[in-house]
This record gives structure tokens, sequence and C-alpha cells, in this order.
């Protein structure tokens, strides 16, 4: 038997959080060192994936087939394709950055005092939250999935309840109360999803007979498994809503601000650059390859939805005066984005989609980290506390700078690649969805501008005058994501060549082909 090595990257970290959580409360810093160290491990597992896969092969790929509970036809059942392993490899290298910019995150808030915080238990969360991630992106058993897709709220609602920002504007029963607030909402939003999700995936069952995405799939394709177009329909938007409901999608999105806002950056980090990114990668897996025809009948309202999405979560970040809360609602709108190039049903707007799931995780942990760094040394959130701050830290503000530029796709930086490639496939099929999400653009450059300009620019206030730059551990964090959205910026060739024969086989399953251009090329 060969070596079960998705099996292993999943439960590395897994078998890395308990290891963490066992380490005696006096050695801290030895449960930071083992964190760390077990998520470099996962980083190497996945690029021995990486590097095994093969994009020009079998669709799924070191797949992985055991019976579980046979009695209901489900079996453990793992295969990455090429969406799947890019998602992967994403999640293996944001969490040691993850980790190393909370190194301080969960220290005791006060010496001797009882303002004491489990810092074991911060860190075994994340390795917990990543194995949870890890399994989600190789699960092709639909049950499987549904089980860590639900599972990994538990250690998120720890994180962002148990272990809030400590730049709180307020008392600390205030700050306590925003964080339970924060947390509550974040698992009830996810919750009610997951649980429609549940009665959607016990319908595909009575429909299909078993759980296997593949077999239901080749069935479909086969004409042996015929569903009612009804039937279809109401499966597929059981399915969908839990998906909008973590990816976010407008009006499902209101617990983002919140849970970003009160969580610490780097568990900020995790919920939008890795944990949401579940929700869309199972739009592409689950969505359109499970029901197709229901995918077609729903697009219209989704490509609304998203444009909604754009333009909304733009012009709120346009008035924010939280810095977090900020980079939460630009997420939102660039999540409006990927779901608008899911769903253009072409091969350029899902490869710009897929490709944009993997810079904007890169993108916003540059940014939310660098304010994160920022806010630790001013103790506040609000923009308007700061001022100046390029004089006094211009390492500090030029990566600032750069997160934000890329934030607001600049030519040059890796999103750029992904949301121009969403466009062109959008405007090929959907003109006037493709023209109206433009705005989201401008909208983007106009709300980071501004934030920079009011950050770092201008007279130094007193507050900040003597702000220290960054560190060397802030630099091992920062720097590796900014060469990386400078690589992928002008070179995106890596990723697009894994994810395109994908993106392609997903065209299939939903018999689409991409518009023939209106003017021939010369010959």
């Amino acid at each position: 038997m060969s070596f079960p090595l998705l099996t292993a990257t999943a439960a590395l970290p897994a078998i890395g959080a308990i290891a963490t959580a066992a380490v005696p409360a006096a050695r801290r810093t030895a449960a930071k060192w083992l964190a760390l160290l077990v998520s470099l491990a996962t980083l190497a597992l996945a690029i021995v994936v990486l590097v095994r896969f093969d994009p020009d092969g079998a669709r799924y790929q070191l797949t992985e087939s055991h019976a579980w509970i046979a009695e209901f036809g489900v079996r453990y059942e793992l295969g990455v394709d090429g969406i799947g392993v890019a998602l992967l490899a994403l999640t293996a290298l944001l969490i040691p950055f993850i980790i190393l910019a909370g190194w301080h995150d969960a220290d005791p808030l006060e010496t001797g005092s009882r303002r004491w915080r489990p810092t074991q238990g911060f860190f075994a969360l994340i390795l917990a939250v990543e194995a949870m991630v890890i399994i989600s992106f190789e699960a092709t058993d639909v049950f499987l999935f549904y089980i860590f897709f639900e599972a990994m709220l538990i250690p998120m609602y720890f994180l962002i309840g148990g272990f809030g920002d400590r730049a709180h504007a307020g008392s600390d029963e205030n700050a306590a109360a925003q964080r339970s607030y924060a947390a509550v909402k974040f698992l009830l939003y996810n919750l009610v999803g997951g649980l429609i999700m549940l009665a959607a995936v016990i319908g595909l069952y009575v429909v299909a007979g078993n759980f296997s995405l593949t077999e239901i799939a080749e069935a479909r394709a086969n004409g042996s498994l015929d569903m009612a177009t009804n039937t279809e329909r109401w499966l597929f938007l059981g399915f969908f809503f839990a998906f909008a409901v973590k990816a976010p999608l407008w009006p499902l999105h209101t617990w983002l601000p919140n849970a970003m806002g009160e969580a610490t950056a780097p568990v900020a980090v995790l919920i939008t650059a890795v944990v949401d990114k579940v929700g869309t990668f199972a739009m592409l897996r689950f969505c359109l390859q499970l029901f197709p025809e229901a995918s077609k009948w729903a697009t219209p309202a989704i490509l609304v939805l998203a444009v909604i999405s754009i333009i909304y979560g733009a012009l709120l970040a346009v008035g924010q005066r939280d810095i977090k809360r900020l980079v939460a609602y630009a997420s939102i709108s660039h999540f409006g984005f990927i779901i608008m190039g899911i769903f253009a049903m072409t091969s350029q707007g899902q490869s710009g989609a897929t490709l944009y799931m993997v810079n904007h995780g890169i993108s916003t942990a540059a940014l939310m980290l660098v304010a994160g760094f920022l806010i630790s040394r001013r103790g506040s959130r609000l923009i308007a506390d700061y001022g100046g701050v390029q004089k006094v830290a211009p390492v500090l503000a030029g990566t600032f700078l750069i997160g934000g530029l890329a934030t607001l796709s600049l030519p040059g930086l890796a999103p750029f690649v992904s949301e121009f490639l969403v466009l062109v496939g959008t405007f090929a099929r959907y003109p006037v969805i493709g023209i109206i999400a433009t705005f989201g653009i401008v909208l983007a450059a106009l709300y980071t501008l501004v934030l920079y300009q009011r950050t770092m620019t201008g007279p130094v206030k007193p507050e900040v005058s003597a702000m220290p730059d960054l560190r060397m551990r802030e630099l091992v964090v920062v720097a590796p994501l900014v060469v990386l959205l400078i690589f992928l910026g002008v070179y995106p060739k890596p990723v697009t060549d894994i994810v395109n024969p994908a993106v392609k086989s997903t065209m299939s399953d939903v018999h689409k082909k991409d518009p023939k251009p209106e003017v021939e090329a010369a010959k």
C-alpha cells in the first residue's frame, strides 16, 4: 500500500494540536515552538503533495478510499484536483506565518494576575483549524466533507471569543462582551448554514444512494442517475446557502466584520484567508459538479448577489474608521469577485476565481498582519489615532503600502492577474455584470489610498513618535508574503498551470463552453 500522503498532511497538524495542548502551562515558549515546527512539517508535506501532483494526469490524484460507515454508504475518501491542491498549499503556507505573527498574542495579560489565557490552547486551536481545513480540501466523500466543514467552527469560536484583540476601546468587560457577541454570531450564522446543508446532504443520499462525489458525478454524466429538476434545485440551494455563509456572500456576510474586528490579527487572517476559502472552493467542487443544471439555473441571481457584494463591501470599506473592519469589508468585496468568476461559467472566470483565492489569501495576510503589528504598537484600531507613521517606521509603512496596493489589485502584484481574468471571463458572457463590477476596483483604490494617507503620511502624531519599526520576527513574517505577491504578479504561470485542467473539467461538468469572440483573429 502506498503511503497515505493526504491523510498524513491533515493528521500531522491534528496530532500537533493535541501535543501542543498537552505542554505544561509553565512551558509556554515550548508550546509555541512545537506548534511552529509542526506547521513547518505540514508545509513540507504539502510541498510533497504539490510536487507529486500531475496537472495533466487524472482529475483526482493521490486518492485514498476506505470503508467507514458501510451501512450508510459513507467512505473515507480523499483526493485532490488542481484547485484543491493549490488551496491546500496556500493553507499550509500561511499557518507558519500566522503562528509567528501571533507569537505573543496569547501571553498572560498581567504577570501574577488571574487574567490569564492558555497560550498552549491558542496555538493548538490554530493547528486544529489547519487540519480540518486541509481535509476539507481533500475530501471526495460528501459526508466526510460535511463533518469537517462544520467541525472547524468549534476551534474558530474559541479563537475569536477567547483570544480577542487587546486594542479594544472601552473597558475589559465591554471588550469581553464584544468578543463574545462576535464569536456567537459567527457560530450561529455558520451553524444555520450547516444545518440547511445537512438536510441537503441527507436528500442527496436519498436520491443517489451514496455520498461519493466521484460516483455521483459519474452517474449523473452517464445518465444512470437522473434527478428531478425541482429536487436538484432544492439540493443545490441547500449546499449553496451553507457555502455562501462561509464565503461570505451578501446578505449573509454580517458575521465577518464582527469576527475579524474582535479577533487578533493572525486569527482574522485565519478566518478570511484560510477558513472562508472552503466556501468558495466547495462551490466549485460540489455545487457545479453535483448539480450542474441547477447551477446554471441559479447563475443570474448569484451573479447579482456577487456584484452587490463587490460594490457594497467596497462602499462600506470607504466609510470605516476601524482598520480591521475596513479590511473585513474589503474582503467581502473580494469574495464577490471570486463568486462572480465561478458562476460566470467561463474558463477565464473560473481560473481567475481560483487564482484569486490564492492571491487574496496572500495579499490579505500581508495587509492584515502588518496592520496587526501597527495596532499592537499604538494600542488602537482607529484610523484617526495614526498619522506620519512612515517617518518613524518606514519599513512598516512600506510593507503596509505593498499590502494595500495588492488589495486594490495594482498591476504587477498578484491579485491584479486574477481580478483581470475574472472580469474578462465575466464580460465575455455577462457584459453588464462585468461593467458594474469594475466600479469595485475604483472604490478599492479609494479606500486603500485613503487608509494609507491617513495612517502613514502627514504630521507625526505624538502618540506614534516613538513607534519602533518592524522587528526581525515580524520581517520574517512579512517579507516572504511580499516576495510572493511580486512573483505571482509577474509570473502566475506556476499556479495557472495547476488549476487550468481542473477548471476545464468543471466547465465540462456544467456542459459549458467559452463564448466565441465576436471578431475572429487574423490568420
